[in-house]
């Protein structure tokens, strides 16, 4: 399938299947476009509902284990959209065409510095499992700190243009 509308300035449309995955490849004057065709253009989003929770447990998760915790939006996209936790060690967003938000973009910055380290919990050369109970708690408290801290508004990462959205804060 595909149109061309050579000189009148709209950009020629192609749809394609590469590696069984059905995509949209828009030849333009600055080069080939290509995004899935399971995605919406996620430009129409001006604002996202999250979990305060998930946005305490993303960040906390990222610092914590080998993987990589975000809060995920994925398409069909429209005005208000609900982003959750997701985690992964490979980013799918280009295949999948989601649009991942960093959890410290959702916090304030102050409580982003705040977070503690496992050598905070470190006062001597106590038993590690005090040290381990002791750092639990300072994250847990930095979470209950977190959960108060979110953000009004955050830029989205879409194409070469940032895309300011307002954050609702669920709960």
């Amino acid at each position: 399938m595909g149109t061309i509308e050579p000189e009148d300035g709209n950009p020629i449309r192609i749809c394609l299947t590469v590696e069984g995955v059905l995509a949209t490849v828009r030849l333009t004057d600055t080069g080939p476009n290509v995004r899935s065709m399971t995605g919406d253009d996620p430009t129409p989003i001006r604002s996202l509902a999250v979990s305060a929770d998930d946005v305490a447990d993303a960040y906390a998760y990222s610092h914590e284990n080998p993987g990589r915790a975000i809060l995920r939006v994925t398409p069909p996209f429209h005005g208000r959209m609900r982003a959750r936790i997701h985690v992964y060690r490979v980013d799918d967003a280009a295949l999948t065409d989601a649009v991942h938000v960093p959890p410290e973009e959702l916090l304030e910055d102050d409580v982003v510095a705040a977070y503690p380290s496992l050598e905070d919990a470190l006062v001597t050369d106590s038993e590690t499992e005090e040290v381990r109970t002791r750092h639990a708690e300072a994250v847990d408290a930095w979470r209950s700190r977190a959960r108060e801290s979110i953000v009004d508004a955050v830029e989205l990462e879409i194409g070469d243009e940032p895309h300011r959205v307002d954050v609702k804060r669920l709960g």
